[in-house]
């Protein structure tokens, strides 16, 4: 089973923020950091591309205790022998890409309401983005922002790991982990940082002080 810890921080990798850095580049800087989960994705690259490079990367994730993830792409992550996928919802169903998928492979499922992230566990999702909560130019998903009160209303019925994306800094991580998020997948404000090791390391304090218990 899935721990919080694994979800705390997810770094996104996407070359186009990262001022010509590759991808595994992208990767052993917020490993350095603190992310205590990797997802690797390209919606431009083929798989074939890839995958020399994926593999590196779970070979570091695996010697620093770190959970890798493609996105989008079971083949590759099966053929990289990552941790597990993590599935849009125009990509395969749960259900069809849990039974492809080997016993003790995480699948993570992006929702965009309640309804989607309830039959997203339903079909044997082992944790769930959602998302976007805030304004993002990262990605269009053709959804608008949902705001903390989402997470809320999962977190009361679900008890998955939750992990919010969209727009997430610094000022604002702190707010979706208090509303109940396990933890915050980031792209943009880490990998497009000029120290991306310093804004790791940044967003795993402000994650790991938000989650203490209020006195």
């Amino acid at each position: 089973m899935i721990s919080s810890n694994t979800c705390r921080l997810c770094v996104i990798t996407d070359p186009s923020f990262a001022r010509g850095l590759s991808h595994f580049e992208i990767v052993a800087r917020a490993v350095a950091g603190g992310a205590s989960m990797i997802q690797l994705r390209d919606k431009v690259a083929g798989p074939r591309q890839l995958l020399s490079e994926a593999r590196r990367i779970a070979q570091l994730c695996r010697d620093r205790g770190v959970c890798f993830i493609v996105n989008d792409r079971l083949d590759l992550a099966l053929a990289a022998d990552a941790d597990g996928v993590h599935l849009g919802q125009d990509d395969l169903p749960p259900k069809a890409a849990r039974a492809i998928l080997s016993k003790g492979k995480l699948l993570g499922v992006s929702t965009h309401s309640v309804e989607q992230a309830l039959e997203a566990a339903e079909q044997g999702a082992d944790y769930l983005g959602i998302g976007p909560i805030f304004a993002t130019g990262t990605k269009a998903t053709g959804y608008e922002p949902k705001g903390c009160d989402i997470i809320r209303q999962l977190r009361a019925r679900i008890d998955l790991p939750l992990i919010a994306i969209g727009g997430i800094t610094l000022s604002n991580v702190g707010e979706v982990i208090q509303a109940g998020a396990t933890g915050a997948a980031v792209i943009s404000a880490i990998v497009g940082a000029d120290d991306i090791t310093a804004a790791t390391a940044a967003f795993s304090a402000a994650i790991h002080q938000a989650a203490q218990p209020h006195r």
